[in-house]
């Protein structure tokens, strides 16, 4: 028997899910209007929140990107101090910019990174201060839709597929399952790396994706760390189990600390965590967390080495169709800008 809140959310989730389906039923009979800006624009998002695996997906499209357009990431900066529009320099923090964007703004500094509740505002702001700008990558805009999108890359991880998702507060989905058929790309993130191909043909039926979308499985390629002994692993990221996992493979008797996503850690959270990592080596933790590690006096406070295991995504097959996918999409939208 469900406990009684557990019920009461049934209720919750059908007056969200009202909500949501007139929204995009105003948006889809064009009550409500959406715009289009005359550049190429990459969105990267899902209809479930957090921890589908966005911006290790980002970096994965800029590094496709990387040498042939200019191309800017853009954000609305989630749980940011700062207002309005940001444009990441020497002098952002987590605090200015988000901790996804900082993280991304860490690893390509030449690649303009900005932050702006109103996207279409955003877009306006980067190619001022960039008019060479070709392209601009959207992390987390899917059902955002203000502003239409060229490329759609919706994501859904392995182990929550959206078919088998409930609304807000009941499950995790924001958005209504069906409009992921605006999507030009579905990807299944953090698949097990042993997923065969008949499970992954399962899962494509399943999904019930449409003639002209294209569907990829990726994985979590979490570098192996050598470590100097069993680690505390730190967190502050929506499903830490993965990370965990890949850790305890090596370091069985490794343990997790975990904080809300996007947590800010402050000085009794270090505190906690010095506390907690005395019967440990080390320290583990992602990137998106060390940003903001780095932004408190841990240094000063806990005397332990602290290891970053970078997230990259591994392609089961196909990443050469995606790279295709989306360079014919961006030569294509360019080419018709100049007629």
């Amino acid at each position: 028997m469900k406990a009684w809140w557990h019920i009461l959310l049934y209720p919750l989730g059908w007056l969200y899910a009202t909500i949501i389906y007139i929204r995009n039923m105003l948006y889809d009979a064009k009550i409500l209007t959406s715009q289009t800006v005359d550049i190429p624009t990459i969105c990267i998002g899902n209809v479930a929140v957090g921890g589908t695996g966005k911006t290790p997906q980002t970096e994965d499209i800029l590094r496709m990107l990387q040498g042939r357009y200019k191309t800017a990431v853009l954000s609305r900066g989630y749980k940011r101090k700062s207002e309005g529009f940001q444009l990441a320099d020497e002098n952002a923090t987590v605090y200015t910019i988000g901790d996804e964007m900082m993280q991304v703004h860490s690893k390509f500094a030449e690649v303009p990174v900005a932050v702006c509740k109103d996207r279409i505002e955003g877009i306006k702001l980067l190619r001022e201060a960039y008019p060479d700008l070709q392209c601009v990558i959207l992390d987390d805009a899917f059902q955002h839709r203000q502003l239409t999108c060229g490329f759609n890359i919706v994501l859904t991880t392995y182990d929550n597929l959206f078919p088998d998702d409930k609304m807000l507060p009941y499950g995790t989905l924001r958005d209504s399952r069906n409009q992921v058929h605006r999507a030009d790309v579905i990807i299944v993130t953090k698949c097990p790396q042993n997923l065969t191909s008949i499970e992954r043909r399962m899962i494509q039926n399943k999904l019930e994706i449409y003639p002209y979308q294209h569907i990829f499985f990726s994985y979590i390629d979490n570098q192996e760390l050598d470590l100097s002994g069993t680690p505390l692993v730190v967190t502050g990221i929506a499903q830490p189990h993965y990370l965990l996992q890949q850790v305890q493979k090596k370091y069985p008797q490794a343990e997790l600390l975990a904080f809300a996503d996007h947590h800010f850690f402050d000085e009794k959270d270090i505190d906690l965590i010095a506390k907690n990592s005395e019967k440990f080596a080390c320290i583990v933790t992602t990137e998106k967390d060390y940003v903001r590690l780095k932004a408190t006096n841990i240094a000063e406070k806990i005397n332990k080495p602290i290891f970053v295991t970078p997230i990259q995504v591994g392609f089961f097959e196909g990443h050469e169709e995606l790279e295709k996918l989306v360079i014919q999409y961006i030569n294509t939208a360019l080419k018709r800008k100049k007629k």
